[in-house]
């Protein structure tokens, strides 16, 4: 007989946990459903972890300009405490003990297993079966996607979870994508004494962003010592019991002691059975409306709604999802102006529509740059040719749709730049702003000079 609650949240990532919490604090009767740990990706294997390594390393690398600026420095790197540090304030050694007391604190009810739809309104998990009365909120994210090369699902590789998990830095390590997760990491694991080899098979790394963008950070972290491989084809992926041999056609083969993959992530909806509710099994994700609706009764929050592996996006989508729950008139989702960094060093801010993207529309497209080094802030800084801000302006409204904000804090200085994006800000009333002196905001300024004089 099935167990009836108001709500079913399957999924309790941050999108589905900031939904369920919402949700009981409302006084509904909420059953959270979690496989793994409560929180999901983002405080265990992903935001919060890899944001603690990517600081241990940038401290490196700002010991290492000490000379020439502040005199002289010798850098020791030490993985232990950056281990320590994961395990003792992130991810509570992989315990999510607090987070399920807290939910059920609010009065939600919560269950650990693999919850699966067998109805419209019905969810199994194990031998139990729940009804849900109001409503059923699907957040079960994504996984790590494997590639098809042949010999890479028999071969002991990382996904993102290894690769934070580790206890210590391996001798070499082969990344195979050149998206966020890929070069974050590797470029943590390079300053740790790592010997990196980035293979992409775009011809760029970040290839989803502008191209200025993968062509600086390529710059970068060839700088720093790391390879990096674009447009490369892997043939083969081989493990002798000790180390990988990838066979990468027209390269020679590269032998490494770690293997990271990091190419992608993907929804496996049949793994939850949305066939139950007329959905499609083999889709890539699931399509919403404007209010976060599947089918009737049925919401979706999160990465598997497929707008971005993001955090802000997950918990955006929750508020929207649990106020038409609760029947109240509110925002619809607009997905617009979506901020995106990748925390590299330099950081790779990204909002709206890529030049690209913005022609591709039909748009009358005006584009305005200017470079972190010409600015008073960048000179201070010894920042060389690292960082620049692109803005995309739809010159028929005097909007912009979009922006690119690569350097130092690059992922501060965005908000700016969302805020124009998301208000449609005219760009007459950013020319008329007072930029501060010397900020690295000052360089969003002479971009908007640019824009005069962009075809």
């Amino acid at each position: 007989m099935a167990e009836i609650a108001d709500v079913v949240v399957v999924g309790m990532g941050p999108g589905g946990e900031d939904a369920a919490e919402h949700l009981a604090e409302a006084g509904l009767d909420v059953v959270g459903i979690e496989s793994t740990l409560v929180g999901g990706e983002c405080p265990y294997w992903g935001c919060v972890p890899s944001k603690m390594m990517i600081r241990a390393a940038n401290l490196l690398a700002e010991a290492r300009r000490i000379p020439g600026v502040a005199g002289s420095s010798t850098v020791n790197p030490d993985w232990a405490p950056v281990a320590r540090r994961i395990r003792d304030e992130a991810t509570d050694d992989w315990n999510d003990q607090v987070a399920v007391e807290r939910f059920e604190n609010k009065g939600g009810r919560f269950v650990r297993g693999h919850g699966r739809l067998v109805g419209p309104h019905e969810v199994e998990v194990g031998d139990r079966r729940f009804e849900a009365r109001r409503a059923v909120v699907i957040a079960t994210g994504t996984q790590s996607w494997t590639p098809p090369i042949p010999g890479l699902a028999d071969v002991p590789y990382w996904t993102n979870r290894e690769a934070i998990e580790a206890s210590e830095p391996p001798g070499s390590l082969a990344v195979i994508g050149g998206g966020a997760i890929a070069v974050e990491l590797g470029q943590v694991f390079a300053r740790f004494g790592v010997t990196v080899t980035i293979v992409e098979v775009a011809n760029r790394l970040l290839p989803a962003e502008e191209p200025e963008a993968g062509e600086l950070l390529e710059t970068v972290l060839r700088d720093e010592g790391v390879r990096v491989i674009t447009g490369a084809q892997v043939d083969k992926v081989r493990h002798d019991g000790s180390l990988f041999e990838l066979d990468l056609r027209g390269e020679r083969p590269i032998t490494t002691e770690r293997l990271l993959v990091a190419a992608g992530r993907r929804a496996d909806l049949s793994a939850i059975g949305v066939e139950a509710v007329g959905l499609d099994p083999n889709a890539r994700y699931l399509a919403t409306d404007d209010r976060l609706r599947v089918a009737p009764g049925i919401w979706a929050v999160g990465d598997v709604t497929g707008f971005g592996a993001f955090t802000h996006v997950a918990m955006y989508q929750a508020r929207i999802a649990v106020a038409d729950i609760l029947g109240q008139d509110t925002e619809r989702a607009d997905y617009e102006a979506i901020p995106r960094v990748t925390f590299t060093d330099p950081e790779i801010g990204s909002v709206g529509l890529s030049e690209e993207a913005a022609r591709s529309r039909g748009l009358s497209v005006r584009v305005g740059r200017s470079e972190i080094a010409t600015s008073a802030r960048g000179w201070i800084h010894k920042v060389g040719n690292t960082g620049l801000i692109k803005l995309v302006e739809d010159a028929d409204r005097g909007v912009l749709v979009g922006a690119l904000s690569a350097g130092p804090m690059g992922g501060e200085v965005l908000g700016l730049l969302a805020l124009a994006v998301h208000a449609n800000i005219p760009v007459a009333t950013l020319r008329t702003m007072i930029y501060a002196y010397p900020t690295f905001h000052r360089t969003i300024e002479s971009a908007l000079a640019n824009l005069e004089h962009a075809g």
